[in-house]
This record gives C-alpha cells, sequence and structure tokens, in this order.
C-alpha cells in the first residue's frame, strides 16, 4: 500500500490543469463516446430527453484516491475507466498507438475500430478552445495538456458522439463532443486508470459541452469514502434532476474569476470541535474565490497560516501522542491506534454554508493501526477543498444559479 506521506507528494494537487507549450505530436483518431451508466440493459436510442424526469448518470467508483467514472467511447462501445476530475476540463483516454504511455490493466482504444469519429481541423473553432491546441502537418489539431504533479498528456483532438443513459433507460445522445485521444501519457497514473474526465468549467469540459442539453448546466456527485469497497459505487447525475435539494442543504455561491476551469467559493474559517479559526487568522475579511473543489485531489489543501492553526488544534483536542518515528508518514499527522480514532469534528465555514465533516472524511488510514489528517499545506493564498472532504456528501455544482450545494449523504448507499 501506497504510504500516505507518498501519497500525498504524488497527487498533492494532481489534476490542476496547467498550460504547457510542446512541439505537436502526430497520431490518428476515430472515436465515440457514451456513458454506460446504472442500467446494463441498452434499450433503443433516441436524441435528447422525452421528458426532464429523465436524468443522465454515471457510476464512479473509489480506487487509491481518486474516483473512476465509466464510460463507454466508440462504436461500438469500448469501456473506459476515467478520473472523474473538477480541476480539469479535458475528456481524454490512452488510444493506439501508444508507445510512450503509462501501464494499464485494461486494453487501450483503440481509434480505428470506432465508425464515428471525426478529426477536428487546426483551423476550427473547437482546437482553439484548448489553449494548447496545435496544427500537425496533416491539418489535425494536436494537444498537450499538463497538470501540477506533472502528469501530461498528448495527443490529437477529435470530436464524437457521446451517449449516456438516463435514469429510466433510454440512451440520450450527444453530438460533436470534442474529447482527446492521448497516444503520449506520463505521470502519477495508476494501473486502473485510463485518463481523466474533465468537469471543469472551462469549455471543453463535458459540462461546458453538455450546456442545457439536459434542462441545465448542472451536475451533482456523491463520493464514497476512502477505503471503499471498490466494487461500491456512488452516481454522479447530469443536468435538471441533478439539483441538490431537500433537509439538511447548505449552498455557497461560486465565485468568477479569470480563470474558468475552478469552482471557486469562499472559506471564512474552520472549527476544530468548539474552536473557531479564522481564515486570516484575524475577524478581517478574507479575499472571495479564496479556495476551490477539485475531485481530482485527494487531501484539502490549506495555505500554511491556516493549516498550520489547524494541526495544532486538532492536536490539543486528541489525547493521544502523533507518531514522529516512522519514515513513510513524513511530516503528516498521523496516530497509531488499533480502533478508529476519536477525532475531533470538524466544520467547515464556507460564505454561507457550514459543512461539518466526520473523522471518516478527515482522517484517513495509509496503512494498518494508522490514521493521519486528510490536510496539508501550500504557500498559495488560494486552498483546495480536496475529494477526502468531499465524501459522504451530494454535491451540487449549479452552473445556472452559480452556487454550489452540500446535503449528508451515506454515498454507498446513493447508487
Amino acid at each position: 500500500m501506497t504510504s500516505f506521506h507518498s501519497f500525498f507528494i504524488v497527487i498533492i494537487i494532481s489534476h490542476v490543469f496547467i498550460p504547457l507549450y510542446f512541439s505537436p505530436i502526430h497520431g490518428n483518431t476515430d472515436v465515440g463516446f457514451s456513458i454506460n451508466l446504472i442500467r446494463k440493459t441498452s434499450p433503443q436510442r433516441v436524441r435528447g430527453l422525452s421528458t426532464m424526469s429523465e436524468t443522465p448518470q454515471s457510476p464512479v467508483g473509489a480506487y487509491l484516491g481518486h474516483y473512476l467514472m465509466e464510460l463507454s467511447i466508440g462504436t461500438p462501445p469500448f469501456k473506459i475507466y476515467g478520473i472523474a476530475d473538477t480541476g480539469s476540463d479535458l475528456i481524454w483516454t490512452q488510444c493506439v498507438p501508444c508507445n510512450n504511455c503509462y501501464k494499464q490493466l485494461n486494453p487501450m482504444f483503440d481509434p480505428i475500430k470506432s465508425s464515428s469519429y471525426s478529426n477536428i481541423s487546426c483551423h476550427s473553432n473547437s482546437c482553439h478552445k484548448l489553449d494548447t491546441g496545435v496544427c500537425s502537418p496533416q491539418k489535425q489539431c494536436n494537444y498537450t495538456y499538463a497538470y501540477a504533479s506533472a502528469s501530461i498528456t498528448q495527443g490529437v483532438l477529435a470530436q464524437e458522439t457521446v451517449t449516456l443513459t438516463s435514469t429510466t433507460g433510454t440512451s440520450v445522445l450527444l453530438k460533436d463532443v470534442v474529447f482527446g485521444c492521448g497516444h503520449d501519457n506520463k505521470g502519477s497514473f495508476n494501473d486502473h486508470e485510463m485518463g481523466i474526465i474533465g468537469l471543469g468549467g472551462g469549455p471543453v469540459s463535458f459540462i461546458s459541452q453538455m450546456g442545457r442539453s439536459f434542462g441545465g448546466k448542472r451536475f451533482s456527485q456523491c463520493l464514497v469514502p476512502f477505503h471503499t469497497d471498490v466494487n461500491v459505487h456512488s452516481i454522479m447525475s447530469f443536468g435538471k434532476g441533478s439539483k441538490v435539494s431537500g433537509e439538511g442543504v447548505v449552498s455557497t455561491p461560486l465565485v468568477a474569476k479569470d480563470d474558468k476551469t475552478p469552482y471557486f467559493v469562499t472559506l471564512l474559517g474552520i472549527s476544530v470541535g468548539e474552536t473557531y479559526l479564522h481564515y486570516n487568522g484575524s475577524s478581517g475579511n478574507v479575499e472571495k474565490g479564496n479556495m476551490f473543489l477539485d475531485s481530482g485531489t485527494p487531501p484539502t489543501i490549506f495555505p500554511t497560516q491556516l493549516y498550520d492553526r489547524v494541526v495544532a488544534e486538532v492536536k490539543n483536542q486528541v489525547a493521544m501522542e502523533p507518531t514522529v518515528d516512522d519514515p513513510d508518514l513524513g511530516s503528516q499527522l498521523c496516530y497509531r491506534t488499533k480502533n478508529n480514532l476519536p477525532g475531533p469534528m470538524l466544520t467547515v465555514h464556507f460564505e454561507g454554508a457550514n459543512v461539518t465533516l466526520e473523522p471518516i472524511q478527515t482522517l484517513i488510514s495509509p496503512k494498518d493501526g494508522v490514521f493521519c489528517l486528510g490536510f496539508t499545506n501550500t504557500s498559495s493564498d488560494v486552498g483546495i477543498y480536496g475529494n477526502f472532504a468531499q465524501s459522504n456528501y451530494l454535491i451540487g455544482f449549479d452552473l445556472e444559479a452559480q452556487v454550489v450545494s452540500f446535503k449528508p449523504t451515506d454515498c454507498t448507499k446513493n447508487t
């Protein structure tokens, strides 16, 4: 099992997109998409939704700190499992030929075997929606897309039809979806991950390309806790039917910035038990949009000045001595115990929304008998609300109303 310390180092801000520019690469791709959802049957396909009560959904499961969405690409459909990532935009998968790619257990997608693919011209508007789209000698739109973890994918942009399955079992088509067929992919990927499904707010993300096709530009997720059985899946819903409502729901405004990809919100402070810690360490105003939600980053990342105060207060409230003699754990705050660590309840105070976190969401077990605080620090003024903390909440991203909503939920039963 990967140690918690090295796990943080590898994936700490793994799927925050950083634009980089490289020489173009070359490759041929033919691809079509269909998201294979809850039902295993394949009813007759239709265009659009006949009623807004039909909500497109996708199964999502946990594996080594990431959440994998099951998609089917191409005609005939070919299953892939891509990281569900609200911190980036591009949809991509590893494609044949792939001589410089990371190892994956499942077969790679072979674009030649799909009949529904079309190349994107390097002169098209779709190519220029991705900042790193460049022209190949064949006039194809080649791309390079890199992440803060130093992971990188290079390949060809193409257009395809995405087929989603609704809650009633009806197939729903989305045409001309832009995605990347990756022929040169490197980085901190494990062998179960076949690519990334970008769910951010930028123009090439799945959410932006979905637009209002399903009755609204919105989606919801329910992530199962870390170490949940890999066979247990929750669901991600899209469109009007994904609205999060009912008892216990709290909402916080999304904050618009020049960078359209991240879902920025405003963190006012955090409570450890009954002790309130202001974001800035004082009672002054905080900058709007000082944190964003990222399902592709496991730990929650605070600016150092806040992180240090949170760690000190957790130590103060846990009646045990932290582990200091395990080199695998590095500087993380960890405790050794044979039982679940009775850690304090934490409350994250977003603007207009108090989100309570139980130990299952904040104390992560990297190995038997050890529990570590699922936070780390950054020198940046902007933090990241990671997927450990997002687990066991039904979280709705409503880009129409510009709010994020949280509802406490047992996500292992949200199937």
